[in-house]
């Protein structure tokens, strides 16, 4: 007789080699993707000199300046700082922090989106962070690297997601402290896990109101 639902062999019965397994790591695969080309990149960076990797991170870095004051006319750095700026850090610390911080924010979102979506999300508001903060500290010429623009998307993002109705004043609350401790750390110039690296806060917060803003945008429309 043939077994039905609950009687057929898997891997709640502990039969090898049967049945479907759960991934030891159970992330979205953008996700992961995103955790191993970043870690790829701070692991490649730990084999240059310091010399060649202070240049990369001043070829690849945002530097506001650069997109103010017409004092260079590399196009090709102008072009991919925004995005390539998200996937350098300021060392394994800063690198894990984000990392964890994508993980845990990023699955639902994915989920919701799926990884094309996501991954577009995902870098669109790693952009925005990178234009407020050029617009507001237009003559600096000290780059920014770091995720941490695109995950605060994330976290907009995933706010809005899980919401429990309300409409948007529910979420006000929690909105309200992760952006009042974004203006502290970037007036005190530190961050848990970052050293003495001074904090892009707003750039973080741009981020931040960028996924609450268009995270509808990038949610697929139910098939007619």
């Amino acid at each position: 007789m043939p077994f039905d639902q609950e009687q057929r062999p898997g891997p709640e019965r502990g039969i090898p080699g049967r049945g479907t397994y759960e991934r030891a790591i159970n992330l979205p695969p953008a996700i992961l993707w995103l955790i191993v080309i970043n870690v790829a990149v701070q692991g490649l960076r730990q084999l240059l000199s310091d010399g060649v990797d202070d240049k990369l991170i001043l070829q690849l870095g945002l530097i506001p300046a650069r997109y103010t004051t017409g004092a260079t006319d590399d196009w090709l750095s102008l072009i991919a700082a925004p995005i390539a700026y998200q996937f350098l850090h300021g060392g394994w610390v800063h690198l894990g922090v984000n990392m964890l911080s994508l993980a845990a924010f990023g699955a639902p979102v994915e989920r919701t989106l799926g990884p094309r979506r996501f991954v577009l999300f995902y870098l669109a508001a790693g952009i925005a962070a990178a234009a407020v903060h050029v617009l507001i500290y237009s003559d600096s010429i000290d780059p920014v690297v770091g995720a941490s623009g695109a995950i605060s998307g994330i976290f907009g993002g995933v706010l809005i997601l899980l919401r429990n109705g309300g409409g948007i004043t529910s979420l006000l609350p929690v909105a309200g402290v992760w952006i009042a401790m974004n203006v502290f750390f970037g007036v005190v110039g530190g961050t848990p896990g970052a050293g003495d690296q001074p904090v892009a806060w707003a750039a973080h917060i741009a981020g931040f109101l960028f996924g609450l803003a268009a995270i509808r945008l990038f949610v697929p429309r139910p098939p007619a």
